[in-house]
């Protein structure tokens, strides 16, 4: 029974890199193409592309941590390898979560309607606060990256001097929790941006809704549309966020357990995120939407072809 649930969790995990890999690689491709073809690229599509390019290196670092896990298990031994893989993880994971977040931004400022005198200027200046938002960004990244190389380096050294850390750190397993809490932190500032942009759009929505009630008889026009499409994709990220965020929860708590099946599980709900996320992404933004039913049109004749063609 094991043995089964071991197979079945490799083969969604696999599956789940497949799926979100290929997805990752065709927007960025697609957005690239256009670029070249139009010499020109929109601020929405850049946040896009670089949002693809920091998950397809999330889900490679995930692969390799899984393949780790697998077939090398005593690579985690040595103190070095877990501060350089826990690092790299931080860096793919930041960027991962922080571009998503811009996105989520970014559709706020270009679909909402609200007269308020702060948001009509960020709105007219959407670049810099994405810009912006970014910058800060990274002065997080860099005090997470040391935070986790001192946390790491005191581990390792058994440095009972430091204030912070006692005997009981030297235990991997509680030490450990202390890191994932510290990232947990980190994950918290992003989350609380895209649920403040929820709702804002959740309440631009309904105002927007009113009047055309009033006005037009309720009837859908343009806005309502865009409204509704930037609402799909937030929802969708805010969803697997939440997933994402309890993860790290119930990992903080359950940390001592050195139970395979869980690893695994663990594993794939890491993967459903950008897994996910890159789906509805696809299928809400027109341009990607239409290359893809060209690509699916194009395999299918190919296939077709081949079948006449074969022995």
């Amino acid at each position: 029974m094991v043995a089964f649930l071991k197979t079945t969790f490799t083969i969604i995990f696999l599956v789940g890199f497949i799926i979100g890999s290929s997805g990752n690689v065709f927007i960025a491709l697609v957005n690239c193409m256009d670029w070249v073809k139009r010499r020109k690229l929109s601020s929405g599509d850049q946040i896009l592309t670089a949002l693809a390019i920091s998950r397809i290196a999330l889900l490679v670092l995930e692969l390799l941590a899984w393949w780790i896990s697998v077939f090398n298990k005593t690579f985690f031994v040595e103190g070095n390898r877990l501060t350089i893989i826990n690092i790299s993880w931080a860096v793919t994971n930041h960027f991962n979560l922080w571009f998503a977040t811009c996105l989520s931004i970014f559709y706020l400022f270009k679909i909402a309607n609200f007269s308020n005198f702060v948001f009509l200027y960020l709105k007219w200046r959407i670049k810099q606060v994405v810009s912006g938002i970014l910058l800060v960004s990274l002065y997080l990244l860099v005090l997470h990256i040391v935070l986790i190389k001192t946390s790491f380096d005191t581990w390792i050294d058994g440095d009972k001097q430091n204030l912070f850390y006692n005997s009981s750190f030297l235990n991997y397993a509680q030490f450990y929790r202390f890191v994932l809490i510290q990232n947990l932190m980190f994950i918290l500032i992003p989350f609380a941006m895209v649920l403040t942009a929820f709702l804002l759009l959740i309440f631009s929505l309904w105002k927007h809704l009113k009047r055309m009630k009033q006005n037009l008889g309720g009837s859908r026009d343009v806005s309502t549309t865009a409204h509704i499409k930037a609402l799909h994709t937030v929802v969708a990220f805010l969803f697997l966020y939440i997933i994402v965020f309890l993860y790290h929860v119930v990992e903080i708590w359950t940390v001592e357990l050195k139970n395979t099946l869980s690893s695994f599980l663990v594993k794939i709900t890491v993967i459903t995120f950008p897994t996910g996320h890159t789906c509805v992404l696809i299928w809400g933004h027109i341009k990607l939407r239409e290359n893809l039913f060209k690509i699916l049109q194009w395999l299918r004749t190919w296939f077709k072809d081949g079948e006449l063609w074969g022995p």
